[in-house]
């Protein structure tokens, strides 16, 4: 019975197992806001000028995003200001050549660090502390 017991509790700790977040809404990231993608078609007449595009995906075990980001477009989507509307309320998504979107401001963004900024910190440390080490020692 011991031997049965074993076996199936190294079966439960070997296994692995798949997390991925179920988004609420699609959004777009721009400019430190967060925007609700919604189902509202901007006309051609009123798309101002062409304000940023989809830079980065967010973490899908996590959720972490930084920059231009979206849940549910591809990189290089563009965003761009609808006429009359400020963007601290509403922008457009391309989303077909000629079909735009109106997303809605939701929040500010949550400050989360591109992971670039990481592997920076890392070797500006290393070349410190080798620095220091040479200075300490002659």
């Amino acid at each position: 019975m011991k031997k049965i017991t074993l076996v199936f509790l190294l079966i439960i700790l070997a296994t692995t197992s798949a997390q991925a977040l179920s988004w609420a809404y699609p959004f777009v990231v721009w400019s430190g806001n967060v925007y609700e993608v919604t189902t509202e078609e901007v006309k051609n007449s009123v798309i101002s000028k062409r304000i940023g595009e989809v830079k980065t995906k967010p973490n899908d075990t996590t959720g972490n995003y930084y920059g231009n980001a979206s849940n549910e477009y591809p990189k290089g989507t563009q965003y761009f200001a609808i006429s009359d509307i400020s963007t601290d309320t509403a922008i457009a998504v391309r989303v077909k050549k000629e079909k735009y979107v109106k997303a809605v401001f939701v929040h500010k963004a949550s400050s989360h660090w591109n992971p670039y900024y990481y592997f920076i910190l890392f070797v500006v440390a290393v070349v410190l502390f080798s620095l220091l080490g040479k200075k300490r020692f002659h």
